[in-house]
């Protein structure tokens, strides 16, 4: 039998006949010994009064001092010995011989027991057990004395232990039927908790119970959404990793108040209303939450809430490196369409007999691209930023605009703390917004330097633009602040911002220089190491 599949009501109602019988067992023996003791000396100073009364008896000592002492002792013995339920009384002399018994062929013998010393030679009082001519008994000891204070005799008054141990075994008898009853009571007891305890678990046993939480744990952790659950008061009742990496919480909150570690009045509307909260968006600690809110329910109503969240910059990142990557795409198809126009001027120029035209400018595309692709392929030795730089090359050229990368770049493989997706969303917005700038300017040039010489590594995009008001330069990486009066900013007011964003996450910064009617210079630094 497996012990683990055994079921709770089975393994309670067990636990309990086990426990109660050996309560009973254990209290039993312990009853029926200190139940015999008590009786034993209840009897033990039953017969040493009794013992004492009939020493002290007038009667007695003066019957003592005669020449046939039992004729007169016998009777008052017995009749005592009658109304007082003793087993005997027997009265002796003081060598010992009997003149009171309850046997009447024992008078005039020796008493038996041999526990007489004390009381005939030391004139003590004192209860002693002993086997006498009735068996073995339970004995009360006085010495009788005369009126000059000698020792004349000695009565002895005895309870047989036989009738003792009787008496114990009854009242330890009426103890058990009591203590069955209690076993009986506590096992329908048992039965009744096992069943309410497993109508609380809704019928799962611990091992399922187990499982389950086993399963619960591995799925909170694994999910990527932050997920909170708090009672009706307000108290945290589950709250997995990535939640607490979002909130930035160390250690165990569970019991704690959920006030003061999240935003917690869509919670306890929640719990008020029992309407469940749909994406709604917060702010919490300069981060933007997304929040979904779900009632809990039992029979009794609402007892709670859970909550999962998700931060929103991580999505809008998501959302900007998936608008980068089809940016690029569009920069490549720009390159081919330029390419291909280019292709169809020299067609031109060939079939008109132009030959010395067409010469000079297939010269003049191969001059240009074996400059670029010099520094592209041999100097910037980063794929990552090598695929960048030639989507924006193929766009420049589409809009005539001069992207121009200098000739002393030089950078070597970036570090993988530096991430293709923050590359992109820097090095995008900031050239794109570059071009942008220049496109009323004369001669539209965009210039790109970058190095890795030093502890940082330096991308510098600089533009030959209307410039940025002074005035808008603090509110420049705030984000959706946007001015109709710089080309730079128009039409957008987030690219500046995730930008910033991406650098600050991988420790870096961004410095801006602009000059009204001159131009603009973006440098971004991105610490090496971590």
């Amino acid at each position: 039998m497996n012990f683990k599949r055994t079921s709770l009501q089975t393994k309670i109602f067990g636990l309990v006949f086990a426990l109660g019988l050996l309560l009973i067992l254990l209290l039993t023996v312990f009853y029926s010994y200190m139940e015999s003791k008590q009786i034993e000396d209840n009897k033990g100073r039953m017969a040493l009064e009794l013992s004492k009364t009939v020493s002290f008896m007038p009667n007695i000592i003066t019957a003592l001092q005669t020449k046939n002492p039992s004729n007169e002792i016998q009777p008052i013995a017995e009749k005592i010995r009658k109304e007082t339920g003793a087993e005997f009384i027997v009265v002796g002399d003081k060598n010992g011989v009997r003149y009171s018994h309850p046997l009447q062929a024992m008078i005039g013998k020796k008493m038996k027991g041999g526990d007489n010393e004390k009381a005939l030679q030391g004139g003590k009082y004192y209860v002693s057990k002993s086997k006498g001519s009735l068996g073995p008994s339970i004995r009360g000891k006085s010495p009788v004395y005369n009126k000059k204070g000698e020792i004349i005799g000695i009565v002895s008054v005895g309870f047989l232990l036989e009738d003792v141990h009787e008496q114990a075994k009854k009242n330890i008898i009426k103890v058990l039927y009591v203590s069955l009853i209690a076993l009986i009571i506590s096992l329908v007891g048992s039965s009744l908790l096992g069943r309410n305890i497993r109508k609380d678990t809704m019928g799962l046993e611990p091992y399922e119970i187990a499982r389950l939480y086993r399963e619960q744990e591995a799925i909170l952790h694994a999910v990527k959404e932050g997920i909170l659950a708090i009672d009706q008061e307000g108290f945290i009742t589950t709250m997995n990793q990535t939640a607490k990496n979002l909130l930035n919480i160390q250690g165990s909150v569970i019991d704690f108040k959920v006030d003061d570690l999240f935003p917690s009045e869509y919670l306890y509307e929640v719990i008020r209303t029992g309407t469940p909260q749909i994406d709604k968006e917060i702010v919490w600690k300069e981060k933007t939450i997304i929040v979904n809110c779900t009632p809990l329910y039992n029979k009794k109503g609402n007892i709670g809430v859970v909550a999962s969240f998700r931060d929103k910059t991580e999505i809008e990142q998501m959302v900007n490196t998936i608008s980068e990557v089809k940016s690029y795409s569009e920069d490549l198809r720009a390159q081919t369409h330029e390419f291909t126009n280019k292709l169809y001027v020299l067609m031109g120029l060939l079939e008109l007999g132009e030959y010395k035209e067409a010469i000079d400018m297939l010269h003049q595309e191969t001059q240009m691209l074996q400059t670029q692709n010099s520094i592209v392929f041999k100097q910037i030795k980063d794929t990552k930023v090598q695929a960048i730089l030639l989507g924006k090359l193929g766009k420049a050229s589409e809009k005539k605009i001069a992207f121009d990368i200098a000739q002393d770049s030089y950078l070597d493989s970036l570090p993988s703390h530096i991430k293709l997706s923050n590359l992109i969303i820097i090095l995008g917005n900031l050239i794109e917004n570059a071009f942008e700038a220049v496109l009323d300017s004369d001669i539209p040039t965009v210039k790109f330097f970058t190095t890795d010489i030093g502890s940082d590594i330096i991308f510098e995009i600089a533009d030959n633009g209307k410039g940025i008001k002074e005035e808008n330069l603090t509110y420049l990486f705030q984000k959706g602040f946007t001015t109709k009066d710089s080309d730079r900013m128009e039409a957008r007011g987030y690219g500046l911002s995730n930008a910033e964003k991406a650098a600050t996450e991988m420790n870096g910064m961004i410095e801006v220089q602009s000059t009204l009617e001159t131009g603009t210079i973006f440098t971004v630094y991105l610490p090496k190491y971590l």
